[in-house]
């Protein structure tokens, strides 16, 4: 917060400071230091807010700065937060303003690239399988949103088919790891649980 407020005093003081590629590169340092301590955080909000401001620096590079180590991973970051939120058609703009080298290589692009082509699918089971191939932990935090969007999903359309469903069959479809989780969930939906379930 106060190397925010730091920039902007900085930007009020000169236009020239403005186009100065060090105070470029300073800017945007922050607001990837921004975006990154919001993921740390779970401020989705704030990273939106911080990606938005950093993709004149990704896509319209005026100044020729030379690219960011965090470039990639900020917008694989972005992308899996778009496909957790259901914003397909973001996804698919963002993804229209990555190189087709990097769409194909990138390691960071890639995985929410195969992510959006299994929910496409309805291969949830390969949504379930990639959380395991992550390139860095901090793509956990939207994985772990985006299957619960996908129970949540699958939880709607199990109550409009079945009167029931057995306890271990419920907990396979809907990917929990143990019954506990299962029951937190079961709770939160209201579902009705036999005793001997328990």
């Amino acid at each position: 917060m106060l190397a925010r407020v730091g920039l902007v005093q900085i930007t009020t003081q000169s236009a020239q400071v403005i186009q100065d590629p060090s105070f470029q590169l300073l800017k945007r340092s922050i607001l990837e230091m921004g975006a990154e301590f919001s993921i740390k955080t779970g401020d989705i909000s704030g990273f939106e807010r911080y990606l938005a401001q950093l993709e004149s620096f990704y896509f319209d590079n005026k100044l020729g700065l030379s690219e960011s180590k965090v470039m990639y991973p900020l917008i694989g970051l972005n992308l899996l937060r778009m496909l957790s939120e259901n914003l397909i058609a973001d996804f698919h703009t963002t993804l229209e303003r990555i190189g087709l080298d990097q769409l194909q290589n990138n390691q960071f692009i890639v995985h929410p690239v195969k992510l959006e082509q299994a929910l496409m699918e309805g291969s949830y089971k390969k949504v379930w399988q990639a959380r395991s191939e992550v390139p860095t932990p901090e793509y956990l935090f939207f994985m772990d949103i985006l299957m619960a969007t996908i129970r949540n999903e699958v939880a709607s359309c199990a109550e409009k088919s079945y009167t029931g469903l057995p306890f271990a069959d419920a907990k396979t479809v809907l990917f929990f790891t143990s019954m506990d989780e299962l029951l937190t969930f079961a709770k939160g939906r209201q579902w009705i649980v036999s005793p001997a379930e328990k």
